[in-house]
């Protein structure tokens, strides 16, 4: 910086400015990072959840598919066992 036509340059309040500068950088650096761990929270629980929306209709196809097979198992061994 230079001297401007208001008179000679005040270093003191350059620096105050600098510092008052480098501490708002450092608190929105602060957010920031509170914003991208939540962020990273949300996607993980996103996935959670899509995980469980197709779980659970999975669950009940193979559910459906074991009772029929034990019903299936049940006929056959009554079947063998009334000969």
């Amino acid at each position: 910086m230079s001297a401007t036509s208001e008179g000679p340059l005040d270093i003191q309040a350059v620096k105050a400015r600098i510092d008052r500068d480098l501490a708002e950088s450092s608190k929105l650096r602060g957010e920031t990072e509170k914003f991208v761990a939540e962020q990273r929270k949300l996607m993980a629980e996103a996935m959670k959840l899509d995980r469980d929306r197709w779980l659970a209709p999975a669950l009940a196809v193979v559910t459906v598919i074991g009772g029929f097979a034990g019903f299936i198992s049940v006929l056959i061994t009554a079947l063998h066992l009334g000969r």
